[in-house]
């Protein structure tokens, strides 16, 4: 973010009993608005891996021992129930949808492709959704803690990520939809002072 619409005094970081994996697509790696790099930001133990076709990443630089490891994707078998997050590591294709079909088929010997049951409008206004039933990486990681019963860190990420997509709304001069955004936002109660900061009109310099 430019330190105009800088939302770092709301950063709350998340301890997860999960363990996540994020591969990002070298494209998305250097956008602001990447998803996965929210995720590896707002929670530290994470991990972040860079996708590049001239440098294939091995299966050792992903599978943690010990941990059966999930990567999501539509095309994957219905999330399996009873499962505690202790035992799993989930890995999160961040890319578009055709790089994120690529990233697939390369890792997907890895472990078990896993689908969710992702329903509603996606919060994430920051890119044009193709479709109805698309959804950001971050909201996967949503949907997929609510499934795990990780009702916390739930409640917690989805703050931080509604607070990025405001800032991001903002920072592109769409007020009116960054308002409309908070307004049905629970970053709205939850950074009060920082978005009365954030509100306050500043001198043109």
């Amino acid at each position: 973010m430019t330190l105009r619409w800088c939302i770092c005094e709301g950063f709350a970081p998340i301890d997860c009993r999960l363990e996540i994996d994020v591969l990002i697509h070298h494209r998305e790696w250097w956008r602001p608005t990447s998803t996965g790099r929210l995720i590896n930001r707002v929670i530290p133990a994470s991990r972040g891996h860079v996708f590049r076709h001239d440098l294939p990443l091995t299966e050792a630089a992903i599978v943690r021992p010990g941990r059966t490891l999930w990567i999501l994707h539509p095309l994957g078998e219905p999330i399996p129930k009873n499962e505690a997050p202790e035992g799993l590591q989930v890995l999160l294709l961040d890319g578009s949808w055709r790089e994120a079909a690529r990233m697939m088929h390369g890792v997907k010997r890895w472990g078990r492709l896993v689908s969710l049951p992702m329903t509603g409008p996606s919060r994430y206004l920051l890119r044009d959704q193709q479709g109805t039933d698309r959804y950001s990486t971050a909201e996967a990681l949503l949907f997929l803690l609510a499934a795990l019963g990780l009702a916390d860190q739930h409640a917690r990420f989805r703050l931080q990520f509604e607070l990025h997509v405001y800032a991001g709304l903002r920072g592109r001069g769409e007020k009116a939809a960054a308002e409309k955004f908070l307004s049905e936002s629970p970053a709205r109660e939850a950074f009060p002072d920082l978005l009365e900061k954030l509100a306050q009109r500043r001198p043109s310099i």
